[in-house]
This record gives C-alpha cells, sequence and structure tokens, in this order.
C-alpha cells in the first residue's frame, strides 16, 4: 500500500537517522540468537535451579529441554485498579502454555507505582525515575537465559513503556504483551471535573470529593479517562505488540480470559522451537515508531509519551526527536474524542469501533505502515481491523476474530480522517527564546490557544496553591513553574494545578503555563507548554524569567517566549532552590539518578544512550 508522501519522508528521515544505531542493534540480535530451547547451554546444576520448585510435569519438561519455555514478567500488585487482575494471570497462562505444548514459570516482578496516588505528593517524584527501574527489573527477569519468548504483564502510566525498554535489551527474544483491561464507566468525566474544580474554590468539602473521586476510581482496571494508561495499551496494540482488539476489554470476563490463553498461544507460535521465530526487536523498527507517533496524534494521547517514545526508539538503536512528533501532528488529524478531549471514555471509545476501527480508518487514508511485524502472525497490520469474540463452541478457551466496524458506532467519539474534530494532531512542538517544549492542543479551546500575559514564576507547585488561596490570581497572567525538570526533582506530574488554573480560566481570566515539568495524562484544558529544556537546574532560559516578564504563548504557530524586552538573555540564572523532602527517607536513594538523567527530549532517561547510539 502507498503510504502519504509526508509520512514517508518523516519514515525515511528516522530510518537514515538512524542507519547505523539501528545496524548495530540488529548485529546484537543476530549474535544472541541460537537454536531452542535456550535453556539448552545452561549447565545441569543451573537447570537443575531453575525447575527446583516447578510440579512434576513442568518439572520433567523443563529439565529435558523439549518444550519451549515461557517466562512472565508482572507488575502484579493489588493496590493498583490496573493491576490487580494480574493475580489470575500466571495460572492462566500457565495453564494455556501446557495446552500448547509449553511451560511457563513467573520470571520476575517489576514495581508498579500508581501516579493517581502520588499526584501532588512527595512521591510523585520517583515516578518517571521508575520507568528505569522498571527496565531495569526486567532485564533482570530476563538474565536467567531460561525463556524461549516472555509475556509482559502491564498497564500503567511508567509501567508498560519500562517493561518494553527492558524487553527491547533482550530484542533476540520473542515477548508479548498482555493487558488487564478498562474497568466500567462510573460517573461521567465533567461532573467530576465540576467538583474537583468547586473544591478547589472551596466550595465544597473533602467528603463531596471523596465521594466523586470513589464514584469514578471505583472497580478493577484501568482508569477511564484516555490519560498515559491507555494511551499505553493503545500504542502496544497499534504498533503490534499486543492481539488485535485486546487493549479495551473488561478483566475478569470470559473474553479477556480468552484473549490472554491466545496472547499465550502466540508466545509459543512465536518461538524458534516453533520454526516462527519473532524476536521484539524485529517487530519495533522504524515503521512500528511512525505508527506509534500517528496513533498518538490521531488520539490525542498523553504528553508523556513525548518522553517515553523517544526512549523506547533509543532502546531498539532507533533516534527520533520532537521534530518528528510536530511534523507527524501536522499531518494527521484528531479523530477521536476521548476524555480529556471530550466527555466520552474508554469504553465508549471501545464501543464505538476502537481499535479495529482506528487502524481501518488511518490504513485507508494511507497514514499507517502495513507492511510490519507483529505479534498477531500473518497479514501485517491489516490484522488489526479484526477485533476478537468468545468461541462459545471451542472446548479450549479460544476466540475467534471477525472483521471490525468499517463505519464509526458513534461519531461523537470516533470519526474520519476526512472530517476530523480538529485537522492536526493532538500535540504540538513549541520553540522559542525559553527552549523547546511540547503542548497537549487536543483538550484546549481554539480560543484559547494563544496566551499573552506577565509571569507568575514559581519554584513550588504549592506556592500556586497559596497564591489562589490569599486571592492573588484574579487577573491574566502565564505561570512560569521551574525546577521541576528530571535533574531538579525528578520531573514530577503538576496535575495538582490543574483545578486551580482551570477555575480561574472558567471565570474568563488568559491563563497558560510554562514548565520543565509534566502534566498528568488527564491534562489538557489550560495551554501548556511542558517539558521545557534545558531545564532550569541546568542553565536553561527558564531560569532567567522574572515575575512581570510578558510570555507570549501560540499554539498556532507553535511558539513559546519573553517578548518584554531584549536583554533578560543577558540576567544571571537563578539560584537553585533547596529541596527539603529531596534528601529524605526514600527519596535520597534517588539523587544518583537525578544527577545522570537526560534531557526530556533525549526520553529523560537514567539509563544512558545504549552503545549503538553514537
Amino acid at each position: 500500500m502507498t503510504i502519504n508522501s509526508h509520512l514517508a519522508k518523516v519514515t525515511d528521515r528516522i530510518c537514515e537517522r538512524s542507519k547505523y544505531s539501528r545496524k548495530s542493534y540488529l548485529d546484537a540480535i543476530q549474535k544472541n540468537i541460537r537454536p531452542g530451547p535456550r535453556r539448552k547451554r545452561l549447565s545441569e546444576g543451573n537447570v537443575a535451579h531453575a525447575a527446583a520448585a516447578c510440579p512434576i510435569l513442568e518439572k520433567t519438561e523443563i529439565l529435558g529441554a523439549k518444550w519451549a519455555n515461557i517466562g512472565i514478567i508482572t507488575a502484579y500488585n493489588d493496590m493498583l485498579s490496573a493491576h490487580q487482575p494480574f493475580a489470575r494471570f500466571p495460572d492462566l497462562i500457565k495453564h494455556a502454555a501446557r495446552r500448547n505444548g509449553a511451560t511457563a514459570q513467573v520470571a520476575g516482578g517489576v514495581p508498579a507505582m500508581c501516579d493517581g496516588v502520588t499526584q501532588g505528593q512527595d512521591g510523585m517524584e520517583l515516578s518517571l525515575f521508575s520507568r528505569d527501574i522498571i527496565a531495569y527489573s526486567t532485564a533482570i527477569a530476563l538474565s536467567h537465559d531460561m525463556f524461549d519468548a516472555a509475556i509482559h504483564l502491564g498497564v500503567c502510566d511508567k509501567i508498560v513503556p519500562g517493561l518494553l525498554i527492558g524487553a527491547l535489551k533482550y530484542g533476540h527474544i520473542p515477548q508479548i504483551f498482555a493487558p488487564a483491561g478498562p474497568m466500567p464507566s462510573g460517573i461521567p468525566n465533567p461532573e467530576k471535573i465540576k467538583v474537583r474544580q468547586l473544591f478547589a474554590e472551596g466550595k465544597v468539602g473533602r467528603d463531596e470529593l471523596l465521594a466523586v473521586e470513589s464514584a469514578s476510581y471505583h472497580a478493577p482496571g484501568t482508569c477511564t479517562f484516555y490519560g498515559t494508561a491507555n494511551t499505553n495499551q493503545m500504542l502496544m496494540e497499534i504498533m503490534g505488540l499486543q492481539l488485535p482488539g485486546a487493549s479495551f476489554v473488561h478483566p475478569n470476563t470470559p473474553l479477556r480470559d480468552a484473549i490472554t490463553a491466545q496472547t499465550t498461544r502466540r508466545a509459543v507460535q512465536m518461538t524458534d522451537i516453533s520454526g516462527k521465530l519473532t524476536p521484539i526487536g524485529h517487530i519495533i523498527d522504524e515503521k512500528a515508531i511512525v505508527n506509534g507517533l500517528v496513533g498518538l496524534m490521531a488520539t490525542g494521547g498523553s504528553t508523556n509519551l513525548t518522553i517515553h517514545m523517544i526512549a523506547i526508539a533509543a532502546a531498539a538503536g532507533i533516534i527520533i526527536n520532537w521534530n518528528d512528533f510536530s511534523d507527524i501532528a501536522e499531518i494527521v488529524p484528531l479523530i477521536c474524542k476521548i476524555y480529556p478531549n471530550g466527555v466520552s471514555d474508554i469504553n465508549h471509545f471501545h464501543a464505538a469501533g476502537g481499535m479495529s476501527y482506528l487502524i481501518r480508518e488511518l490504513i485507508d487514508s494511507k497514514l499507517l505502515h502495513t507492511d510490519v511485524k507483529t505479534v498477531a502472525g500473518e497479514g501485517g497490520l491489516a490484522a488489526y481491523t479484526y477485533e476478537p469474540i468468545k468461541n462459545t463452541h471451542a472446548e479450549l478457551n479460544t476466540i475467534l476474530y471477525r472483521e471490525g466496524p468499517k463505519q464509526s458506532l458513534d461519531n461523537k467519539v470516533l470519526t474520519t480522517v476526512s472530517e476530523p474534530f480538529q485537522k492536526n494532531g493532538g500535540l504540538k512542538l513549541l520553540t522559542g527564546n525559553i527552549g523547546r517544549s511540547v503542548i497537549k492542543v487536543s483538550a484546549v479551546k481554539s480560543a484559547n490557544w494563544i496566551v499573552e500575559a506577565p509571569a507568575v514564576v514559581i519554584n513550588n507547585q504549592n506556592s500556586l496553591v497559596e497564591m489562589y488561596k490569599e486571592g492573588k490570581l484574579d487577573k491574566d497572567f502565564v505561570v512560569v513553574l521551574r525546577f521541576q525538570g528530571p535533574r531538579a526533582n525528578g520531573m514530577p506530574e503538576l496535575h495538582k494545578l490543574t483545578p486551580i488554573l482551570g477555575s480561574l480560566q472558567d471565570r474568563g481570566f488568559k491563563i497558560a503555563m510554562v514548565t520543565d515539568g509534566r502534566m498528568s495524562g488527564a491534562s489538557g484544558k489550560v495551554p501548556t507548554a511542558i517539558h521545557m529544556h534545558p531545564e532550569a537546574i541546568s542553565g536553561g532560559n527558564i531560569s532567567k524569567i522574572n515575575d512581570g516578564d510578558i510570555i507570549r504563548l501560540d499554539a498556532k504557530a507553535g511558539t513559546v517566549n519573553v517578548v518584554s524586552e531584549d536583554k533578560w538573555l543577558s540576567r544571571k540564572n537563578a539560584e537553585t532552590p533547596v529541596v527539603e523532602n529531596l534528601n529524605s527517607l526514600g527519596m535520597n536513594m534517588f539523587e544518583p539518578l537525578r544527577s545522570v538523567a537526560g534531557n526530556s527530549e533525549d526520553g529523560a532517561s537514567v539509563l544512558g544512550k545504549p552503545s549503538w547510539i553514537l
């Protein structure tokens, strides 16, 4: 199929930019591929240790080294609603593996923190770095060389990117992702946001707020808004790492269990023992990365992925930057309206046609590469225009596939490329004399795309909360929140400020924010230049801005600048503030990571650049 010419140019330049690093990565994969079962090269003592606690059947097959052995890397804990369903998955996977002539073992667990729990708290300053800790943990789980394939159990914000980065470090192994699915819909999102703003204004109390929050987050499964967790699921599917239609089926249902069983079958079928070896490093190539970026723009996905996708690509020897995001956004329209871009949630998206419709529409519009490898097997990305149904007539726990809808079943949630909600994608690159940053425009009303107002400069988000309580923010302003980058304090999300800024905007004030920190995947109503780099602690120009400087944020032109006077760049950088909580117990463990973290456009990684990235 012919691809859009502009998209082809972006893909070609990524391939050219990555020519040497990608070749080095593929060479490394080839050196590590060998006939299976992989455990044959281990000593008898090595294998005996790995099989010692297994039931007799699994022990016999592992010691005999005839069946494929599948490693399970799990992010299970029962504090996270999205990950609580994974408690059942290892048993489901082991049973399915036995039915398909293989064994399965839990290879290791990875940490899984919840940004929803840590928003506005000290723990949020560990959130971004947890991604790389997860990548390390994944590598440790895969280091035993016992596994012919791996299944990854993860859903949420830093967890899926961390699992994928670690998986790509073992790119010679076939690997597949098994999601758990979203919780059922709770109260409507506009009602939740209204109560949050009323609480920020002091018009309702904590009891009312807690009741609304509990009615929104109320059951096992992923939070239903289109934040980072559900953006992750979209990406895993559109990049071919999950089975077609796997992303948004509810947990603990017959169809979800059947999808998990089918995921296990495919893991077995992708091994060298099956004769159809499909390493993950061959699935994630330049075209798969571009497909992910297209999906991000078409759905108005989370801004966190402007960091994570760069780190994921680098792990596979692929070099991308925000110019690639921006250029793809210019040619890929926004065709989804899911909160915070609209009022509907991810369950409404799934009911309206979901991933099968989305992928079909983008393929038909020549906006996706179809000639890619996927975990689905034959058919390339076209296989993802089909959706799963439970095979009720089979003895085994299997699924059948049928064609997905060719037309949207709710054009208020999913539309067409020819009649989009917005002609450009949901994210934009902003450049100017402050630095480079990104903005999520899919949830910002067009009337608020341009803000020019005096700066209110702060170094801590709690300062703005206090100013709001004291009535000092009843005016037009651009809040400049600095020293929030990866090297300063781990780059926390600043979603705590959204109700305050949204309330002021609703009262008619022109409001915007510029920060070297992050915003939540659920944010977007207030125009915000985020991920600004160079960050303040590294001498970035954001540290030279003073209260009252006039800042112009222009999302239409893709610029953000200090426009009040010409000599501001000659000022000295502001002194780095003392952040006491960073030296408290637990937080101080991460100081070495902050000291080596890369900038946001390099993926804000503490892993360092892979040897194949020059």
